[in-house]
């Protein structure tokens, strides 16, 4: 009978203590391992990626939501046909999951419709076009057209306090920058 206990109870915690070694390292891994997997990459190589495909210069907003970002990411989305190609530029914290923004630019001919369920707002922006604030899955969202694009803008809505719709036009107005090269 002691045999039987000692064998028990030596079972038992040699289950415990694989159990707790498990959930030790179960961590989640780095957004440095994760975001390549499902296809992200630098943003320089992703927007090379997006320019060469359809042989036009991207033009990108100089500011960043006024919240720490701990990494951030590109991907060119080349899916069959062109209707559904996309770049993307995700900013997040590793830290705080609400600071997460989100740039998707997609061609005009294949934009994404605005649904007039979630529209929050219109503002004009510095160079004329109507930018449109919606509200969409938990996101703060502002659409626009520049050029041959449609931008939209995402940010949490958790980190709306500090990431305000207005903040979200300077973002989208920063887009006007003068070009060197061509010195307009």
């Amino acid at each position: 009978m002691k045999k039987i206990m000692l064998l028990f109870l030596f079972s038992s915690c040699s289950l415990l203590f694989f159990m707790v070694f498990a959930i030790a390292n179960d961590k989640p891994s780095p957004y440095e391992k994760i975001y390549p997997e499902i296809g992200y990459k630098t943003v320089v190589a992703a927007s090379n990626d997006f320019e060469q495909h359809y042989k036009e210069k991207l033009e990108l907003p100089l500011k960043v939501p006024p919240i720490i970002f701990t990494h951030n990411f590109g991907r060119f989305n080349d899916l069959e046909g062109d209707n559904n190609d996309s770049f993307e530029l995700v900013y997040i914290n590793d830290q705080a999951s609400e600071n997460h923004y989100k740039i998707n630019i997609r061609p005009i001919k294949s934009k994404i419709p605005k649904r007039k369920k979630y529209v929050l707002n219109t503002f004009e922006l510095k160079n004329g076009n109507e930018a449109t604030l919606m509200r969409i899955s938990g996101f703060n969202v502002l659409v626009f057209e520049r050029g041959n694009w449609q931008y939209m803008l995402s940010i949490d809505k958790r980190v709306s306090d500090k990431v305000t719709p207005e903040t979200l036009v300077e973002i989208a107005n920063s887009i006007d920058y003068p070009n060197v090269k061509d010195g307009s």
